[in-house]
């Protein structure tokens, strides 16, 4: 393993212990270790590191900035220890990130999606009932994915229909209360589970076919695939997952959809925000809030609320 490998190793060994994920970062630091041992270079030096970011032709610029400042914080923590190392300057690569508009999913398209994963093909018939229970479950709590992917089955309490949630994007641990309806379809869910894995090689909630932990990128693979089946996403060439609404957005439609009904039941949204922000696991309410101005049917209950409060 080069010193710049094993530098890497550490460096994210370090930021996970302090509680921040990295699953993107990561693998885009190792690809960039890689494209320097390709290079012949031992240190970081500014241009390899735009030559890299930029190396992306069809990426966004917003993705090449991104890129090269997952570069430029790992260049500052291992200049410390190898003065050699170059540290790109800041705006080299400006571009604002700007949040995706969210999608709406409606009832029926979740229950389209729920039900063309029940006819999902395995030889356990145990991936249609997983992915079945895993789109069903983002969509009526509003988890993101990996806190879905990452529930124990000792963190889901099906007597009190409460989620654990331990492993979080910002190291954030809460708890999760769900609906009777959600808390059956678990229960139906392990029950069914258990007659099929009786010996599972996982303590997870949510199992594949093995009995392993289902990974965040077959999970997104899984959803192209009855997203396309249903008509949500259009096809697309080769391995390529196209466009189309993301299993993300069942998060955000669990916000709108709360956010809606306090506006129409006359409830003071202010007042309501907080706990909308701390159900969801957000950092800062303004994350929350956010949602307002992302959907067009929210912004105008907020202005119609705010002109009769003037008048």
């Amino acid at each position: 393993m080069s010193t710049l490998r094993q530098a890497l190793e550490t460096y994210l060994a370090l930021r996970r212990g302090l509680g921040s994920a990295l699953r993107g970062p990561g693998a885009q630091l190792h690809r960039f270790v890689g494209f320097l041992e390709r290079e012949g270079s031992a240190v970081i030096t500014t241009n390899l590191a735009l030559r890299w970011a930029t190396a992306a032709a069809k990426a966004t610029p917003a993705t090449w900035a991104q890129r090269l400042g997952d570069v430029r914080r790992f260049a500052l923590w291992l200049s410390a220890t190898d003065p050699r190392t170059e540290i790109p300057g800041r705006g080299l690569l400006p571009d604002r990130y700007r949040r995706r508009p969210p999608y709406i999913y409606s009832d029926k398209e979740v229950e389209r999606l729920v039900r063309e994963a029940k006819r999902l093909p395995s030889p356990r018939r145990l991936r249609a009932l997983t992915y079945s229970t895993l789109f069903g479950l983002l969509a009526s709590t509003g988890l993101r994915l990996g806190e879905a992917l990452a529930l124990d089955r000792d963190d889901v309490d099906l007597s009190a229909g409460v989620l654990a949630i331990r492993r979080t994007k910002f190291g954030k641990s809460r708890f999760v209360p769900v609906h009777d309806s959600t808390r059956s379809a678990l229960r139906r869910y392990a029950q069914q589970r258990d007659r099929l894995l009786p010996r599972p090689a996982s303590p997870a909630f949510l199992v594949s076919e093995r009995g392993t932990r289902i990974t965040h990128s077959i999970a997104e693979y899984t959803f192209v695939v009855v997203s396309r089946a249903v008509g949500l996403r259009p096809p697309a060439c080769g391995r390529r997952r196209g466009h189309g609404p993301r299993l993300h957005d069942m998060r955000h439609r669990l916000a709108v959809k709360a956010l809606i009904r306090w506006y129409r039941q006359g409830r003071d949204v202010n007042c309501e925000m907080p706990k909308l922000s701390t159900y969801l696991g957000h950092v800062h309410v303004a994350d929350t809030y956010w949602y307002i101005e992302a959907v067009p049917e929210l912004l105008q209950l907020a202005t119609e609320r705010a002109t009769r409060e003037q008048v």
